[in-house]
């Protein structure tokens, strides 16, 4: 079996209904508050853009179960990224899955980095677009 590296998951509670978590993180006005520049439509098997650091990823809607899930693949390198939503009472328990990282010294060519560098970063990054951008956005 491979050695590839973890999924990152961020799980977080907001203090907002679950619709309004969804209209955040399932429309592309909604993402280009929280996470970044996109041209995302809610359709399985749609196909768009995020504007990334290292500039545009094309990626591929795969699940869309409203208001509780949605799936895309990002980018080239076999990533998949989900958004998992619950509702906890008048709150929405959030769950972000970014996972399909290969095995820790495989280069991601669009960063020139390992990927287990990458994974850090990305996993650093999502700790604040999760925990502080989108939930000032949903919570604001």
């Amino acid at each position: 079996m491979e050695n590839t590296l973890q999924d990152i998951t961020q799980v977080i509670v907001l203090n907002a209904p679950i619709q309004k978590v969804w209209d955040t993180v399932s429309t592309s006005d909604g993402i280009a508050l929280w996470l970044m520049p996109n041209d995302f439509q809610l359709e399985e098997g749609y196909e768009f853009h995020i504007q990334s650091p290292f500039g545009p990823s094309p990626c591929k809607v795969t699940e869309v179960s409203p208001p509780n899930k949605l799936s895309f693949t990002w980018d080239i390198d076999g990533w998949f990224v989900s958004f998992i939503l619950k509702e906890v009472g008048d709150k929405t328990e959030f769950t972000l899955i970014h996972g399909g990282w290969k095995q820790p010294d495989t280069l991601i060519t669009k960063a020139n980095q390992k990927s287990s560098v990458i994974r850090e970063t990305m996993a650093q990054g999502w700790v604040g677009l999760v925990q502080e951008r989108l939930r000032k956005v949903v919570e604001g």
